[in-house]
């Protein structure tokens, strides 16, 4: 092997001197642990350590991940990326650090994103009218192997390449691309790729390459050329894609970006006329506006929902997004609103199933209807009530259904506490923790970091202790 070139000075990025006085009489360490209590405090899971904010102050990282911007953000608010010392994102998105590069298993280079920090690069988002978003970086430290295990089991973007989706090379308008029954079905898989993975691992790990199956899709939607049947079949399959990376920016707490994909498959379902589609991204606008703080606006939602589903012929349909309207309604303390509602989902999920059930609601059973009554129920105060139906839908929850199981197991800390049981509650999110081990959710996180700084006063109890000093190890 050659030896190495020595490097130029000329090579050297500028020192960030704003990073380095905002430290101040700090350590790099003293202030890596600042960040990573930064990160807690907001539900964010940054591994930050000395050699991290070294790297951030000698200039290294021109540009911070969007975990680490966040948390930035949350520790100066009154100062953008530039203030901190870090270029514009969008000056060093998608260039590679030639200083370093690294293997995967599968050969070939992977380039450093802006972070520095070995991501797996940018992706665009294409609209329903043709314009790109950019969704972001994942920190490759956190989630490589997450990645790698998500490919080398036929994860989504894997399977939108195979098909050539994501090659817009052909997409000019002078070369339409002839789009048949075999591209709509890649666009199909995808969906349902999506969904498996995120019951497995969660939506943090799979944000990132769920954006590059929806931008692939509305390539072909935009770009191709295809008969009627296979555009009805596109339609829906890009409006359900939507859908999914929307949940999946909801569960890992990018909620404009998962806001504005709703509404891109809102638009979708109404282009084509598909009732099922409406109803779908109705329900999904009125879960991400109750947990954004609109809850007036989850009721209407919902309520807009019920209304396109009536269309649907499916009882299941209704049944959930009553369950949104309830709560919605549980949130404004409208106790007879949430109260009808829920009563009429019981009833018609009591009904069955039927052929117009829409394939994505296979979650919708009896663990997750009690699990969203439990969250109603403590929304309303009825502590002891909502802590019976959140350690119920722990015990009907299929194994492999792990985030919600995390998700259930952390609810029930939540109404734990809220009833004064601390010992218990510090043990229902010592067993949540264990959970996100196995996958990746800062929505779950977050509702964690909120049980954590409610029991921390209280750690003269020792199971509160125990926990308390599990959290922050895993922060």
């Amino acid at each position: 092997m050659a030896p190495s070139r020595p490097l130029d000075p000329s090579d050297r990025p500028p020192a960030n001197s704003a990073m380095r006085a905002l430290r101040g009489g700090l350590s790099p360490g003293e202030f890596a642990a600042r960040v990573r209590r930064a990160g807690r405090e907001i539900g964010e899971h940054v591994s930050c350590d000395a050699r991290y904010i070294g790297r951030v102050e000698a200039g290294e990282i021109r540009c911070p991940n969007y975990a680490y911007e966040r948390v930035f953000r949350h520790m100066f608010p009154d100062l953008s990326l530039t203030d901190l010392g870090f270029a514009p994102r969008g000056s060093v998105r998608g260039r590679a650090n030639p200083s370093r590069s690294a293997r995967v298993s599968g050969g070939g280079r992977r380039d450093t994103g802006a972070d520095g920090a070995g991501t797996t690069g940018t992706t665009g988002t294409t609209s329903a009218t043709g314009t790109t978003r950019t969704t972001g970086t994942t920190s490759g430290k956190e989630n490589d192997d997450v990645h790698r295990r998500t490919f080398m089991a036929g994860g989504p973007a894997a399977l939108v390449t195979a098909l050539g989706l994501d090659r817009p090379a052909w997409a000019g308008p002078d070369t339409p691309r002839r789009v048949g029954a075999e591209e709509a079905e890649g666009v199909e898989q995808a969906v349902r790729r999506i969904r498996v993975l995120d019951d497995r691992q969660g939506a943090d790990a799979l944000f990132e390459s769920a954006g590059r199956s929806l931008r692939g899709a509305y390539l072909l939607l935009n770009t191709g050329s295809y008969s009627a049947a296979t555009e009805r079949r596109l339609q829906a399959g890009a409006g359900e894609l939507a859908i999914s990376v929307g949940w999946l920016a909801h569960d890992s707490g990018r909620l404009a970006d998962a806001r504005s994909f709703y509404s891109e498959a809102l638009a979708t379902a109404r282009m084509a006329g598909d009732p099922a589609l409406e109803a779908h991204a109705f329900c999904n606008s009125a879960f991400l506006a109750r947990d954004a703080g609109r809850p007036r606006e989850a009721v209407r939602a919902a309520q807009a929902g019920q209304h396109a589903a009536e269309r649907v012929g499916s009882d299941r349909l209704l049944s959930l997004l009553a369950m949104r309207e309830a709560g919605g309604w549980a949130v404004l303390h409208e106790r007879r609103a949430c109260e009808r509602a829920l009563l009429r989902a019981h009833r018609l999920l009591e009904r069955g199933g039927r052929d117009a059930d829409p394939e994505w609601m296979s979650f919708y059973g009896p663990a997750e209807i009690t699990g969203l009554e439990a969250q109603c129920r403590s929304a309303l105060g009825d502590w002891d009530r909502a802590a019976d139906l959140a350690r119920r839908a722990v015990e009907l929850q299929e194994p492999h259904f792990v985030r919600n199981r995390a998700l259930y197991t952390a609810e029930l800390a939540h109404c734990r506490l809220g009833r004064g049981d601390l010992a218990a509650a510090a043990a229902g999110g010592t067993q949540a923790l264990h959970l996100l081990q196995e996958v990746r959710s800062a929505r779950i996180r977050s509702m964690l970091a909120g049980t954590a700084a409610l029991l921390r006063p209280h750690r003269d109890v020792p199971e509160v202790a125990a926990f308390v000093e599990r959290y922050d190890l895993a922060g």
